[in-house]
């Protein structure tokens, strides 16, 4: 389930960077919140965050947007 996509453009600091939150089921019953991040067009640092229920991987998930929208990432237009 893909949560979030999300991108921040600052030309005056030549920083086009994108962020990508989704929730995945794991092998082993569980699930993962995954998100991956780096410069637009470039592949991007993959990180996992693993949790016991659906529900818990989606609340982070859901915190991890907030965050980043706090810090200026909006929806690609």
């Amino acid at each position: 389930m893909n949560i979030a996509r999300l991108e921040k453009r600052d030309p005056a600091k030549n920083m086009p960077r994108s962020y990508r939150i989704w929730v995945t089921p794991t092998l082993f019953s569980g699930y993962a919140v995954v998100r991956e991040w780096g410069r637009i067009g470039s592949p991007g640092t993959v990180r996992e965050a693993w949790y016991e229920s659906e529900d818990e991987a989606l609340q982070d998930g859901l915190d991890l947007c907030r965050r980043k929208e706090r810090r200026g990432y909006k929806p690609p237009a």
